[in-house]
């Protein structure tokens, strides 16, 4: 027997949709939620409706059939801890937010318990010896990850306005969790940094004379401030070479450079350099916090420079600091004469 159900009252618009998904994202748009958000809510309620056969709506269904679905995603797709949290993230947001249900037992599902791991962090001559051997399209982009600690979509979505070569600084707007913050901008990278922007002055200039519409801006800026984005300050850092279709309002607009693009860039570069690790462009922001810590700087400052709500966060980099002759010294290293390896003996 299904528990009863609360319907909440007052707290959100009804909605205009009449299909589910549409529902969906009509409520992660009227809470300002990012696209990339709205896109895994999506699939994953599809996902769900689907492994299911279809046959009901989820406003039917209860604990036994979201617990059915995350089972089977844990124990036949093995999918990794953060995506089965987003799977049930998603169904949270489902009943609550959008079928408008206070279901008891929704917060008494099992939570996947996060693994933690020590992040992928390269030596100063592995950074060096890959930063020398990205594809000039993308060697700022990788210095900068490195330089200042960015996460990769921190740095695509930089504006014009956010770099600041006066005070050597780059403000960060709405990085994860909707904060701001500032990093350093790195004087090595000042001379590129103005290259690129003079790049990006031309085909600022190239839309302007075309008449194309501005980039995207931010919540309701668009209406507030309706020639901003067709202005200079607001033109994208890394813009794409080419326009694309905005998926909410179906208005043609310049955007940002594409990570996946990066991505390849840099599996490309961490063959060219032999480093057979598994990193990704996220091992750059880890590579700067370690070096960082290397270096002397306390944890707080670190902290800051990352973004990190809590120090608890930051302070994996510590026991990354402890791995090889980071801390502990081996006391075979301190022997006078090591004796050598005995042979193996012979099969």
């Amino acid at each position: 027997m299904k528990p009863v159900t609360v319907r909440r009252g007052g707290e959100l618009p009804p909605l205009k949709a009449s299909r589910l998904l549409e529902q969906v994202r009509e409520r992660v748009r009227y809470l300002h939620y990012s696209l990339r958000t709205e896109e895994a809510y999506v699939h994953w309620v599809r996902a769900f409706v689907r492994f299911h056969g279809c046959e009901r709506h989820p406003g039917e269904m209860g604990a036994a059939e979201v617990e059915a679905f995350l089972t089977w995603l844990a124990a036949e797709r093995h999918v990794a801890v953060a995506t089965h949290k987003q799977a049930l993230s998603a169904l949270i947001f489902l009943d609550r937010k959008v079928l408008g249900l206070d279901l008891p037992w929704l917060d008494a599902i099992g939570h996947p318990r996060p693994r933690v791991r020590l992040p992928e962090v390269l030596t100063h001559e592995e950074v060096s010896r890959l930063l020398a051997l990205f594809d000039p399209q993308h060697a700022l982009l990788a210095r900068l990850l490195y330089g200042t600690g960015l996460r990769i979509m921190e740095a695509l979505r930089l504006r014009v306005k956010d770099v600041d070569f006066e005070r050597r600084a780059i403000v960060v707007r709405e990085g994860k969790g909707a904060k701001d913050r500032v990093v350093m901008l790195p004087g090595a990278l000042v001379p590129a940094l103005r290259e690129q922007l003079s790049r990006s002055r031309l085909l600022w200039s190239e839309d302007r004379a075309a008449g194309r519409g501005g980039v995207w801006m931010p919540d309701a800026l668009e209406r507030k401030y309706p020639r901003a984005g067709a202005s200079w300050s607001w033109f994208w850092v890394f813009p794409a070479a080419a326009h694309s279709v905005d998926p909410r309002t179906g208005e043609a607009r310049r955007h940002h450079a594409h990570d996946q693009a990066f991505q390849r860039a840099f599996k490309r570069a961490l063959a060219r350099a032999g480093i057979e690790r598994p990193a990704t462009p996220h091992t750059l922001r880890h590579s700067f916090a370690t070096h960082l810590l290397l270096a002397g700087y306390d944890i707080r400052t670190v902290q800051e420079l990352l973004g990190h709500a809590d120090v608890s966060t930051t302070m994996v980099y510590t026991h990354v600091l402890k791995l090889g002759g980071g801390a502990v010294r081996s006391p075979l290293d301190a022997l006078t004469t090591v004796p050598p390896a005995p042979a193996a003996a012979a099969a």
